[in-house]
């Protein structure tokens, strides 16, 4: 079975369980200095960074208020710095790189494999091999972990989630 066809069809029966509350929250790229800053994208009608990040992943979004968020909903982020490089505005610089303030998370109640049905969604496209199994089922996040979100798109029962580091 072909990769999307495998994806569709276990998606197919998790959407009865997927939950308005379980969307993934505003994350910003991670080149800024001050949250505020933001305002001043508004401004902003080229929006340099989304095209950029066009050119990579495409995951940039703009939200209805001109400001940029990550959604890793269809893609994840390799940090490529292009969406700070291209940054008119000055809001996103390269030299305000740091780790996004997110970790990623396995809800063991959605999780195919927790449920002992096999399914390696996460690992496949997981480019830091951050993603560990415990036998053949039971995923686990390891340290590895970037939080670069291209396992989120492609986990058939949105069991991977975002949450704050703590």
């Amino acid at each position: 079975m072909e990769e999307t066809n495998r994806r569709d069809f276990f998606r197919s029966f998790a959407k009865p369980f997927v939950k308005e509350e379980d969307k993934i929250q505003i994350l910003r790229p991670p080149y800024f200095e001050n949250e505020s800053d933001f305002s001043s994208c508004i401004e902003c009608e080229k929006k340099d960074c989304k095209i950029a990040c066009d050119n990579e992943t495409k995951i940039i979004t703009i939200l209805e208020d001109g400001t940029p968020s990550i959604n890793f909903s269809s893609s994840g982020c390799t940090y490529c710095d292009e969406c700070a490089n291209a940054c008119t505005a000055d809001i996103l610089k390269v030299e305000n790189k740091k780790d996004i303030d997110t970790k990623i998370q396995i809800d063991m109640l959605k999780c195919l494999g927790w449920n002992d049905t096999m399914c390696f969604s996460c690992k496949d496209p997981c480019l830091d091999n951050a993603i560990d199994f415990a036998g053949l089922f039971k995923p686990e996040i390891s340290d590895k972990c970037t939080s670069c979100g291209y396992c989120i798109s492609y986990c058939p029962t949105n069991a991977i989630i975002l949450i704050n580091k703590d």
